[in-house]
C-alpha cells in the first residue's frame, strides 16, 4: 500500500469514527435530541476538521501502528484533546454556548475508537501473525536498557525467528515484574530453571557492561542448559552502525577467557610513533601483524614490515594498504631472515627506524625441543642481529616480545627466550638505544596455539586432546598482547622486562569444555582425551619469579621486573659451539644456563614514573 492510499484510508476511517462518536454522544447525553440539531452539526464539523488538522500536524498518519506503543498513545491523546478544545471554542463563537457533557462523552468515545482502531492491528500482529510464524522462545539476560531494547526490537521485527518470553536480571527490584509484557523470572542462578519452565530454545546475553569474569559466570550457567547462547554485538559496533541490535553473535572463547583490556596511554605512544619510522620484525605472524595494525592507528610516517614468509608479509601489507589507503602512511615490506646479520644491518641503515618491535621468533615448544639448534639460530642469534643493527643505527627504542615460558624454563623455547632477554638487557647497558622486553602468557587464537587445534578436533567430531587434567595457562587476546608491546615502548627507560597482570590462570581442560559447549555440542559427544605431558612442558606457567617482582605497577595492570645477573659470556660461548653439540647436550646447556641461580650483581631497574 502506497503512502497516499494509506493516508486516504486513515482520513476516511477517522472521519467515520469522528461522526460516529459525536452522534452517539448526542444520543447518550439526551436521547430526545434530534441528530441534526445545530450543536451536533457544529460539533461534528469542528471536531472533524480539527482532528484531521492536528493528525497531520502531529504526524499521527505517519505512524507505523504495528509497532504502536506509549508514544503513539500520547499522540492520539493530544490529537483528540486538541480537537475537542477546538470544538469547544467554535461552539462558543457560533452558538454562544458550550455543551460540556456532549464534548466530554465525545472525547471518551473518540479516544476509545481512534485508539482502538490503531492498536487493533498490533494486537492482531502480536496474537495472530506471530503465532502463525515458527519462532524460537528466547530468554533475555539483562532487563536494563540494552535488554529492553533487544526485546522491543524482537517484538516488532516480524522477520525475526526469535520471540522473547522471559527476562533474567540480578536486580531483585525487577523480579516478578513485567517489562513490555515479558516477566522477569529471577537472577542468574535461575537461568537453568527458566529454560525448563518456559521451554527456552535461545538465550541472549544483553548486558554491555559485563566484565569478562561476570560473562564467564553467566555463560557457565547457560551451558548447563541445551539452549543456544548468543550475545549482544559489541557496543562500538552498534554505535558506529556496523550492525544492528538484533544481529546477535555467538559467544566466543575470547569473551570468556580474554581479560578486561588495558587502556593505552595514547599521548605517550603518539609521541613515539606518530610521524616516525617504525620497523616490526615477524610482521606476518600473529603478534607481529596485530602490532602493525595497532601501530598504524597512530599514523607513523613509515611502517617497515619485515618477515621471512612472503605470503604472510604480502597479506598484512595488502590489508594495511586497503585500510589506510587515504592516509599518508608509507608501508614498506622487507623479506628477510633475522639470522642474516648483514641484511639486518643493511635494512636498518636504509630505513633508519626510530622504534623497532622485535616479534620474530620460534615459539612452538615441542618443535624446539626436537630442534634446539633452530631455537638458537632464530631466538638468540636473530635477536642479537636485530639488536646490534638497532644499536649501530641509533634506534631510539627496541622492544622485544618475550614469553612467560622464560620464567624457570623447562623447555628449549623458554630457555632461548630467557637468554634472548639477557641479550637485550645486556645491550641496554652499553647502548644509547633503550632496550626492553615484554613478557606475557598464551595468546588466544594465535597460530600454533591450543584453541585452533581444539576447534579442528571438534569439527572432526573429537576427541579433544589435553596433555594433563591439571595443566593451567595464562591467556590474553592478540589485540591486548599487541597493545602491551606498544605501551611498553612508550614506558621504556631501558633494561626493563615488562609483565602484564594476567589475572587468574585457566585450566586447559576447562577451556576445552567451554569450546565444546560454544560449538553447540555436548562434552560426552566430543570427548576429552588426556595424552600426557610433552617434553619441555610445565603444568603451570609463571610470569615472574619471586625475586624478580617489583610490587608497584608502573601502569595499570603492568609490572616491571628486576634485572637479574646476565650471563653474557656464557651465551657467547653457546653461540660459538652450538653447532658442534648434539641436540641433547645443547638442550641441557640452554635450559641449565637459563636456570642458573642468581647470587650476585642483582640490580633493580628504576621504576617508570607515571
Amino acid at each position: 500500500m502506497t503512502y497516499r492510499q494509506r493516508l486516504s484510508l486513515f482520513i476516511i476511517l477517522d472521519s467515520c469514527i469522528v461522526l460516529t462518536a459525536i452522534f452517539i454522544s448526542g444520543f447518550l447525553v439526551n436521547a430526545s435530541i434530534h441528530i441534526l440539531t445545530l450543536p451536533i452539526i457544529v460539533s461534528s464539523i469542528a471536531i472533524l476538521f480539527s482532528h484531521h488538522f492536528f493528525s497531520v500536524k502531529l504526524k499521527l498518519y505517519k505512524k507505523a501502528w504495528e509497532y504502536a506503543s506509549v508514544g503513539e498513545l500520547l499522540i492520539i491523546f493530544k490529537v483528540v484533546s486538541y480537537s475537542i478544545i477546538s470544538a469547544m471554542i467554535i461552539q462558543q463563537i457560533l452558538v454562544q454556548e458550550t455543551y460540556l457533557r456532549l464534548l466530554a462523552v465525545t472525547w471518551t468515545l473518540h479516544m476509545l475508537l481512534i485508539g482502538g482502531s490503531r492498536f487493533v492491528w498490533r494486537l492482531y500482529r502480536d496474537s495472530i501473525i506471530n503465532k502463525t510464524n515458527e519462532k524460537n522462545r528466547t530468554l533475555i539476560i539483562g532487563a536494563g536498557s540494552a535488554g529492553t531494547m533487544v526485546a522491543r526490537q524482537l517484538l516488532k521485527d516480524n522477520d525475526s525467528h526469535l520471540v522473547p518470553v522471559a527476562f533474567i536480571d540480578d536486580n531483585v527490584r525487577k523480579h516478578h515484574l513485567d517489562i513490555l509484557g515479558i516477566p522477569v523470572v529471577g537472577g542468574v542462578d535461575r537461568i537453568a530453571n527458566a529454560v525448563t519452565d518456559h521451554d527456552i530454545e535461545n538465550i541472549i546475553i544483553s548486558i554491555p557492561s559485563l566484565s569478562k569474569k561476570e560473562l564467564n559466570t553467566i555463560f557457565l550457567e547457560c551451558a548447563k542448559t541445551k539452549a543456544k547462547t548468543k550475545i549482544l554485538p559489541l557496543l562500538e559496533d552498534l554505535v558506529t552502525g556496523k550492525i544492528s541490535v538484533n544481529q546477535f553473535r555467538d559467544v566466543q572463547v575470547e569473551d570468556l577467557l580474554g581479560r578486561d583490556p588495558v587502556d593505552m596511554d595514547i599521548e605517550s605512544i603518539s609521541e613515539d610513533i606518530t610521524g616516525n619510522v617504525v620497523l616490526v620484525t615477524g610482521a606476518g605472524g600473529s603478534i607481529g601483524s596485530e602490532v602493525s595494525r595497532q601501530i598504524s592507528l597512530f599514523r607513523p610516517r613509515q611502517l617497515i614490515l619485515l618477515g621471512h614468509g612472503e605470503n604472510s608479509i604480502y597479506s598484512i601489507e595488502m590489508e594495511l594498504k586497503e585500510t589506510y589507503k587515504e592516509s599518508e602512511i608509507e608501508f614498506i615490506t622487507e623479506i628477510a631472515d633475522v639470522q642474516d646479520a648483514e641484511k639486518m644491518m643493511a635494512i636498518m641503515r636504509a630505513h633508519q627506524p626510530d622504534v623497532v618491535y622485535h616479534a620474530a621468533a620460534h615459539k612452538h615448544v615441542p618443535l624446539m625441543e626436537r630442534n634446539p639448534e633452530e631455537a638458537v639460530k632464530n631466538n638468540l642469534i636473530g635477536t642479537l642481529n636485530v639488536a646490534k643493527a638497532a644499536d649501530w643505527n641509533n634506534v631510539t627504542t627496541f622492544v622485544m616480545v618475550s614469553t612467560d615460558k622464560a620464567v624457570n624454563p623447562t623447555s628449549v623455547m623458554g630457555a632461548s627466550k630467557k637468554l634472548a632477554e639477557m641479550i637485550v638487557q645486556g645491550m641496554d647497558q652499553t647502548s644509547d638505544t633503550k632496550f626492553v622486553a615484554v613478557r606475557f602468557g598464551n595468546v588466544l587464537g594465535s597460530r600454533g596455539s591450543v584453541i585452533p587445534l581444539f576447534k579442528k578436533q571438534i569439527e572432526k567430531g573429537g576427541p579433544i586432546t589435553v596433555t594433563h587434567p591439571d595443566m593451567v595457562r595464562y591467556f590474553m587476546t592478540i589485540p591486548e598482547a599487541s597493545r602491551l608491546v606498544i605501551q611498553a615502548g612508550a614506558l621504556a627507560q631501558g633494561g626493563e622486562v615488562f609483565v602484564l597482570d594476567m589475572g587468574d590462570p585457566v585450566k586447559i581442560v576447562d577451556l576445552a569444555k567451554n569450546l565444546i559447549k560454544l560449538s553447540g555440542n555436548a562434552i560426552d559427544e566430543i570427548g576429552i582425551e588426556f595424552t600426557g605431558m610433552r617434553p619441555g612442558e610445565k603444568l603451570f606457567e609463571e610470569l615472574l619469579k619471586d625475586d624478580e617482582v617489583h610490587d608497584q605497577q608502573v601502569y595499570p595492570k603492568i609490572y616491571v621486573g628486576k634485572t637479574a645477573e646476565l650471563y653474557l659470556a656464557e651465551i657467547d660461548e653457546i653461540l660459538l659451539i652450538y653447532s658442534n653439540l648434539d641436540r641433547n647436550a645443547l638442550r641441557e646447556k640452554l635450559v641449565g644456563l637459563a636456570n642458573q641461580t642468581i647470587t650476585t650483581n642483582q640490580k633493580s631497574v628504576m621504576s617508570v614514573s607515571m
